[in-house]
């Protein structure tokens, strides 16, 4: 199935954000560091939402055309928990193209850290549930 290939793509692009936010906690990120946390993110959030697409037209929703539908029917059928941060997240992503502003940056990579990971480390623990 393919929701099942995107799983195995996005838990690896979760591991890449690990080390990101495990490095965070260790020293302060360098302004190259950033960067990669930022993409980090934006790979990880593609995958994430792409992958729910992919598992809820398996379960028979043909509906989803973008992010937010996705989103929205994840949180209705309890595949994620905080749909008003994942929603958020959505509208970092959209944002995340114009991080040549360091502060935009800056406060961007601790959403991601602080908010973010964990959602996305929740939602690898549901998804797990799913996998044969």
């Amino acid at each position: 199935m393919r929701w099942q290939q995107r799983f195995a793509s996005y838990q690896k692009a979760l591991l890449q954000l690990q080390g990101a936010v495990e490095l965070s906690s260790q020293r302060a990120l360098t302004s190259l560091e950033k960067q990669g946390v930022i993409q980090a993110f934006e790979f990880t959030h593609e995958l994430a939402w792409n992958m729910l697409k992919d598992f809820l037209q398996d379960q028979g929703n043909q509906n989803i055309k973008g992010s937010k539908d996705a989103t929205r029917e994840a949180f209705k059928v309890e595949l994620i928990g905080d749909g008003e941060q994942w929603m958020a997240m959505i509208q970092s992503h959209n944002i995340s193209s114009h991080t040549y502003d360091e502060r935009t940056a800056e406060r961007l990579v601790e959403v991601i850290i602080r908010d973010y990971y964990p959602l996305f480390v929740a939602l690898k623990t549901e998804m797990e549930k799913y996998r044969p």
